[in-house]
């Protein structure tokens, strides 16, 4: 089994950034949602970047204003990860994936566990796709382990797309993850965390032990 990508989320300090790119993280995410409690300001948000290369900058937050999202373009993050509810509008996704294209935007709808259909209007607007656990009040960031077997249902039943398996993944459990799911890419953050923002290097070092 070749390795995935690695996406380590929720960065709020050049510490953490420095060592997920020493052991090989192929994807930064920094969180700009006010409500999360790894959300960085703007201020935090430029010098984080400037430790990021190009290619690996991820730009995290929940239903983004289209006015904000044009300005947020300028800062030079390379992918939009939108979390959103089931009651945005189609209109909404068009215009998310219109301003900053359809091959950088990773989509990632509020999906209850009872709906076993990926949404297809989110098909239409986005390449990649992530797949999150869910809780009813949280958009992300909850620590709670997604339904492997329906992620790897719809990435079977979708193959053009490009998926990402979010949601606990943890060094006790990444590679059951990826038994069931053979995702080619996953996401990590509070399962390397110490606590919220901040990455445990014993943590992050053990996750990336078990994918090498």
């Amino acid at each position: 089994m070749s390795r995935p990508k690695v996406k380590v989320c929720g960065m709020t300090r050049i510490e953490d950034i420095r060592l997920a790119l020493d052991l090989g993280a192929d994807y930064i995410g920094m969180i700009v949602y006010p409500k999360s409690p790894r959300s960085v300001s703007a201020a935090q948000l430029r010098e984080l970047l400037t430790y990021v290369p190009e290619g690996k900058r991820v730009r995290v937050d929940v239903e983004t204003p289209t006015q904000d999202l044009e300005a947020a373009r300028k800062l030079g993050f390379d992918f939009y990860q939108m979390h959103f509810s089931e009651d945005v509008s189609i209109a909404t996704i068009a215009a998310w994936s219109g301003l900053v294209g359809r091959d950088r935007l990773w989509a990632v709808p509020k999906i209850p566990p009872e709906q076993n259909a990926f949404p297809p209007e989110v098909l239409e607007f986005a390449d990649t796709l992530l797949v999150d656990g869910y809780q009813p009040n949280l958009h992300g960031g909850t620590g709670k382990t997604t339904n492997w077997q329906r992620f790897q249902d719809w990435t079977l039943l979708h193959q053009h797309k490009n998926w990402i398996l979010a949601g606990g993944l943890s060094p006790d459990n990444i590679l059951q993850a990826l038994e069931v799911t053979h995702a080619k890419t996953i996401d990590l953050n509070s399962g390397v965390e110490s606590s919220p923002g901040i990455k445990d290097p014993e943590k992050l070092k053990q996750a990336f032990a078990v994918l090498s």
